[in-house]
């Protein structure tokens, strides 16, 4: 798309600045957007600056509700920033313990409450995803791109492993083989 800013870009538009990367107009001003970037956070961009690349143009509205807003941060940074849906642990795992115990019977047994270890899993999944949508926004080539994703995807297959602590079965790490393209 072209790369000067029109007056007309409304919120929920995607555009990159070259300082600031890759971030989505959430508020409205007579001279400026607020842009919230992926990065750097909410920052203020006048109108009339010509450097930044619109990725995706949406028309401004007359008048954009708090709620209609807000709703349209929400799924933006949903989709930006990964998921926030609620990562349920199986039921059979509540109030659970790991025991890490060591073949040396003179050292020390480890015990960990399920729920933490499940909640670190959860965070590993949740950044895994972050890292892949960086690698398909990023300027690399197909070719790179495909490389960095064969690793990720094998990285889940890595932690199929884990599948056995979530209550949802969509939830779940899916490795190559259980991938359908």
């Amino acid at each position: 798309m072209e790369n000067t800013m029109i007056k007309s870009l409304g919120v929920g538009s995607r555009v990159n600045h070259p300082a600031f990367g890759v971030g989505v107009i959430i508020g409205l001003y007579p001279a400026a957007y607020d842009v919230c970037f992926v990065t750097y956070g909410i920052k203020e961009v006048g109108k009339n600056y010509q450097n930044m690349e619109i990725i995706e143009a949406i028309e401004a509205e007359e008048a954009v509700s708090f709620s209609a807003a807000e709703e349209a941060l929400k799924n933006i940074l949903n989709t930006w920033l990964g998921s926030a849906d609620t990562v349920e642990l199986g039921d059979k795992w509540i109030d659970g313990t790991m025991i890490l115990k060591p073949k040396d019977s003179g050292l020390k047994s480890k015990e960990i409450p399920i729920d933490s270890f499940f909640h670190k899993i959860v965070m590993v999944r949740d950044r895994l995803r972050v890292m892949e949508q960086r690698i398909n926004s990023s300027k690399l080539n197909d070719e790179e791109k495909v490389n960095l994703q064969q690793y990720i995807t094998r990285i889940y297959g890595s932690l199929t492993s884990f599948n056995v602590l979530f209550r949802n079965k969509t939830q779940q790490f899916k490795g190559a083989s259980s991938k359908s393209e």
